[in-house]
């Protein structure tokens, strides 16, 4: 689990690993319709689709496939979201890919941004890899905000999961720059 940032805090959030007790928590992003506008509509009912989220997280904790960490607010102490470094395929390629997703009543308050950045941070500093990516739905601008925010660019256009994406990539050269 060398991907994890359990432990890890910013300067609101702490980050965990997640816990079978943010289960209710987490089942209101299912629960919320304008969460899945950007990507393929559920298939099935919210606690499912919930169960199967976590059941895909445990299973890339086990196999050091990176996962999601909780967020937690620290003032609030409640579950904001996940965000974390998943091994994603793209085009046939392995890829070291930063992935978050809020709660709605968090979005638009920078702690997407303040996430992804930690996360950015500790795998170029553990120098897990020479760029990371984002993978991002053509039409979730608020994503596309978050990833230039901190500094990736587009990269290309393709298809992942049946979506027409952005993959936004930061190259370490260009990190180490702007942390300099």
């Amino acid at each position: 689990m060398k991907y994890l940032l359990h432990g890890e805090e910013t300067e609101r959030i702490s980050m965990r690993k997640i816990q079978d007790s943010d289960f209710n928590d987490w089942l209101q992003f299912f629960r919320d319709a304008q969460t899945h506008i950007h990507w393929t509509p559920m298939q099935h009912i919210p606690e499912v689709e919930c169960t199967k989220w976590y059941e895909k997280q445990r299973w890339r904790y086990d196999n050091d496939m990176g996962g999601m960490n909780a967020l937690i607010e620290k003032k609030s102490g409640k579950l904001i979201g996940h965000c974390g470094l998943l091994i994603q395929t793209v085009d046939e390629k392995p890829e070291l890919e930063i992935g978050y997703s809020l709660l709605p009543e968090f979005w638009n308050q920078g702690y997407a941004s303040e996430a992804a950045k930690k996360c950015c941070d500790f795998a170029f500093r553990q120098k897990f890899t020479e760029s990371l990516i984002s993978i991002i739905s053509k039409t979730n601008t608020a994503s596309q905000r978050v990833a230039i925010h901190n500094g990736f660019s587009v990269e290309k256009s393709t298809h992942y999961h049946g979506i027409d994406v952005f993959i936004y990539r930061l190259f370490y050269r260009d990190w180490l720059v702007s942390n300099s």
